[in-house]
């Protein structure tokens, strides 16, 4: 079988920026173990599998997997997703993705990037024993969760967030989840960095998901819809962010970086 492949940094404006996926259409769903083992082979932090809806509430149904596992919701995989369909036709002005348990998702062209409308997931405060020290914070922090495995750590300034050397062993030994730290930052509105061991990635780039997570909690501190955000990884990634009613909708560019065909036996 020859599966179509195309590798995107996404939330970047430039190659080697952003995080990179798999974007990979599927003409019907391959078995759950095979495309674990796809996405080993690709060993990025996400793989997108396509398959075209078959009724008009959606164009597309969109699945993700980790190197570890498949996920509840990612946001870059998802932009990288749009990019590849819209590039493909230019007359398209969105497309809808149907996901699992993530509800429907949408890209659209915005200048010369593209809008990711995700679900505003709202945090609660939650003891979480060990997550702190796992995480190497030493001065204070309020921690949040949400249902889907998602932790926000919030922390006092971005300086502690750029320092951050966490046990990733200590942190694998948690429960699976997505950790993500966050504070205000120095040139954007606020700034994070996410660590997800137990899904077979250390810390991931640029993290979509993270963000439906943490505007809903910033734009309450900060009394505002809208803000900026980087996410300070070694790759790093910016994006722009708005609150709007049960939505987090992401703004962000996208670099195709290579693209080929999948040889599955």
């Amino acid at each position: 079988m020859r599966i179509p492949f195309t590798q995107v940094d996404a939330f970047a404006d430039a190659p080697f920026t952003g995080n990179p996926a798999a974007v990979m259409p599927l003409s019907a769903w391959l078995a759950d173990d095979v495309l674990l083992k796809i996405a080993q082979e690709n060993n990025l932090s996400e793989t997108a599998f396509l398959v075209a809806a078959e009724d008009d509430d959606a164009d597309f149904e969109l699945r993700w997997f980790t190197p570890g596992a498949e996920v509840v919701l990612c946001g870059h995989a998802t932009l990288a997703s749009g990019h590849v369909v819209l590039s493909s036709d230019p007359t398209w002005l969105k497309v809808r993705f149907r996901t699992r348990k993530a509800g429907m998702l949408e890209v659209a062209r915005q200048d010369d990037g593209y809008t990711l409308s995700l679900p505003a997931w709202g945090p609660s405060p939650r003891a979480m024993p060990g997550l702190v020290e796992a995480l190497g914070i030493t001065g204070p922090a309020d921690i949040l969760w949400h249902e889907h495995g998602y932790a926000l750590i919030v922390v006092e300034d971005e300086d502690v967030v750029r320092n951050l050397d966490p046990d990733q062993r200590a942190l694998a030994a948690l429960e699976p989840m997505v950790a993500v730290v966050t504070a205000p930052g120095a040139t954007t509105d606020i700034v994070s960095r996410v660590f997800t061991p137990a899904y077979g990635i250390d810390e991931d780039p640029v993290t979509g998901s993270a963000h439906a997570l943490a505007v809903p909690y910033w734009a309450k501190r900060l009394g505002r819809d809208t803000m900026t955000a980087f996410q300070a990884s070694a790759r790093g990634g910016h994006l722009t962010c708005r609150l709007d009613g049960d939505r987090v909708v992401l703004g962000g560019q996208c670099v195709t970086v290579i693209e080929g065909t999948f040889l599955l036996p």
